[in-house]
């Protein structure tokens, strides 16, 4: 599978916002002029009832992208089969334009712990998780987009940085990367590392979207920590990463994440018609 391969069912050059229950009805009112919608796989692995429909129709006006927070791609534990299976399914109904999801893990024998969790980059690591997305990209047949993570500690262990890691995921496994700017500016924060130098080290061909949202301040003991939250507008460190990142790479997806405190549809609207300025200024 060639690094290029997922670029012919990648979402259009422009901004999209990701799909909340809050805002079903306003969907289908309102119809927001943005580029294509996003849905959180497992909010839709029930077969019957209105959300099905609900995609259906939406499906028919926009491309739309799936991105899954639970299937654990770097877990030491089996695959959950059951979800597997209720994520190809969703593919093979709906055959988004892009399918992604988080690269950590989230179960340990046989515990589900519902997080996001980080681990070390290891080479160890490395081999177990190419054989995990090649597994998932099999089942799905197709390539898909692995987002890197936000995260409050790091590990002694790592001795790969994790552009390195990601780097030789990409290249193994033909995936590509959703790049989240809002968790590098957390990051950042958080580790100190550089996000500019972060992202002029990932290959061009290797982005096939990117997120932004907005992200808060939390004092813990002594310690203050920047805290991925997704409520409340794209900060300005942001959108000049978000600028920065453009000018490296060019025009990409763009999507908008608001998952708490949700403001109103056309203000989510709003927000996507700002990075579709950003993506304007390149012309």
């Amino acid at each position: 599978m060639s690094l290029r391969a997922w670029h012919a069912g990648s979402a259009p050059r422009r901004a999209g916002i990701g799909l909340r229950a809050a805002h079903h009805s306003e969907w289908i009112a309102q119809r927001p002029d943005v580029g294509w919608f996003e849905i959180h796989a497992e909010n839709y692995f029930a077969e019957g009832g209105l959300l099905p429909d609900i995609l259906d129709t939406l499906r028919r006006d926009l491309p739309l992208s799936i991105h899954g927070v639970g299937l654990g791609l770097a877990s030491t534990d089996p695959f959950d089969a059951r979800h597997l299976q209720r994520l190809a399914r969703l593919n093979d109904r709906y055959e988004p334009a892009v399918v992604s999801e988080h690269l950590c893990w989230g179960s340990a024998h046989g515990i589900h712990y519902n997080d996001l969790l980080p681990f070390p980059f290891t080479r160890d690591m490395l081999k177990h998780v190419v054989a995990r997305v090649q597994l998932v990209q099999e089942r799905l047949r197709r390539p898909i987009l692995l987002e890197h993570l936000s995260s409050y500690v790091t590990f002694e262990e790592s001795h790969l940085s994790e552009t390195e890691f990601l780097i030789a995921l990409i290249r193994r496994t033909g995936c590509g990367l959703l790049l989240d700017l809002n968790n590098l500016v957390v990051n950042a924060e958080n580790h100190g590392i550089d996000p500019e130098a972060y992202i002029a080290s990932l290959p061009v061909d290797a982005i096939g979207e990117i997120h932004l949202a907005g992200h808060g301040h939390y004092r813990y003991g002594d310690r203050t920590l920047c805290i991925d939250t997704h409520d409340r507008p794209v900060p300005d460190r942001v959108w000049s990463l978000y600028r920065y990142t453009l000018r490296q790479f060019g025009a990409k997806p763009t999507l908008i994440e608001w998952d708490a405190q949700l403001p109103t549809l056309s203000a989510l609207a709003a927000e996507a018609h700002k990075a579709d300025a950003c993506i304007a200024e390149l012309v």
